[in-house]
């Protein structure tokens, strides 16, 4: 049981990583860079939201929903 829950575990980051990477932009405005998440599913969004606040908290990464205007 707790190696199929590391394997979930190890698949859920492994996808919050694979999504940082292909959609980490910078924004002109600021010159920050930001992970920016699909409009639709939203579901994506929350999905990763726990990884979003550790992901802030050590690397100084921004998220925004949908593309910047």
């Amino acid at each position: 049981m707790k190696r199929i829950l590391a394997i979930l575990i190890g698949i859920y980051v492994l996808g919050y990583i694979v999504l940082r990477i292909a959609n980490a932009e910078v924004w002109d405005q600021d010159g920050n860079t930001y992970v920016i998440f699909p409009n639709d599913p939203i579901a994506l969004y929350y999905a990763y939201r726990p990884l979003t606040y550790v992901d802030g908290a050590l690397t100084g990464m921004r998220f925004h929903i949908g593309p910047h205007q």
